[in-house]
């Protein structure tokens, strides 16, 4: 019996390197059962599995090792399935850009409110900082005037001008770090810059919509040079969430539990109640409103009500 690291996932096959170094082809094993979760792939990048090698080199799974965590969406085909993006995180590493694309501050705390669930820090990595002007500049300083304050590390890093690549770099070293974030926003370009030998695919992004193109189709964990692994992912259009009660939902926004024991009732729902103290906080400005907007979106999104109960 062998064991691996899931190093690609493409659906029904998987890329997984050996404990020896050597990285071999995988299926899983018919009736393997994994958990009761309703996903659309049950192994994912960042994965131990054990496997069994056949005559021809090709390794069938009979077992997937125990997670310390995971990162999870819902599918983007609109089922009532999720997908798992990645799975033995240290940190996520979310890519935004304020122009070409602009990534909306909604998509943002969402995926900082699934990272908070699965107990993954995360830290907000600004690229594309060469394309910020004067007319741009209150834009970015507001986006880090929201994160910053309440616990998030903000990164300004350009793959252009080479700007902070070497902090980055720092940041990356000795952990596995997933690289997210929407099309069009250079994770790959970042990646080449950072460990070159990789020659990663990137696209221009489409000067009609100024949207990215999807360079990356499935998840894929490197090894960097220096220290570390690194998961590249496919770019994310939405972020819907899973297995987040409505009850629990203020747990994930830092700034809203830290209140919340200040609140008149122990069930506040921090919406409507008298004697809120989250409430009277977003009043004086205290939490930004676009933080306290996500999270009435949240709670009162109808397309939140499917949670798959995982374990």
């Amino acid at each position: 019996m062998e064991k691996g690291l899931v190093l690609k996932s493409t659906g029904s096959h998987y890329r997984v390197r050996l404990d020896d170094g050597r990285v071999v082809e995988c299926v899983p094993r018919g009736k393997l059962r994994l958990n009761e979760i309703k996903t659309t792939n049950p192994i994912t990048v960042g994965d131990w599995v054990s496997l069994e090698l056949n005559s021809n080199g090709v390794g069938l799974i009979t077992a997937i090792q125990e997670r310390k965590n995971y990162i999870i969406r819902k599918a983007t085909n609109l089922s009532r399935e999720a997908h798992i993006i990645a799975a033995n995180i240290d940190q996520a590493l979310l890519v935004v850009t304020i122009t070409q694309p602009e990534t909306q501050l909604a998509f943002i705390d969402r995926y900082l409110v699934t990272a908070e669930a699965y107990r993954i820090p995360t830290v907000i990595v600004f690229n594309k900082i060469d394309l910020v002007d004067s007319t741009i500049q209150p834009v970015l300083d507001s986006y880090i005037s929201i994160y910053e304050p309440i616990g998030y590390k903000c990164l300004k890093v350009s793959a252009k001008t080479g700007q902070n690549l070497d902090l980055l770099k720092q940041i990356l070293q000795g952990r596995v770090s997933l690289l997210s974030g929407n099309s069009g926003v250079g994770k790959s370009t970042l990646i080449n810059l950072i460990e070159p030998g990789l020659n990663l695919k990137t696209a221009e992004i489409s000067n009609a919509h100024l949207k990215g193109r999807h360079t990356t189709t499935f998840s894929e964990i490197f090894e960097l040079s220096f220290g570390g692994f690194i998961i590249d992912t496919p770019g994310i259009k939405s972020f819907g969430l899973v297995d987040i009660e409505k009850d629990e939902l203020y747990h994930f926004f830092p700034e809203i539990f830290k209140l919340s024991d200040k609140c008149k009732y122990y069930n506040c729902t921090h919406i409507h109640e008298p004697g809120c103290a989250v409430i009277e906080a977003v009043d004086k400005g205290e939490i930004a409103p676009s933080r306290y907007l996500s999270y009435l979106s949240i709670y009162d999104d109808e397309n939140e009500k499917y949670r798959p109960k995982l374990k």
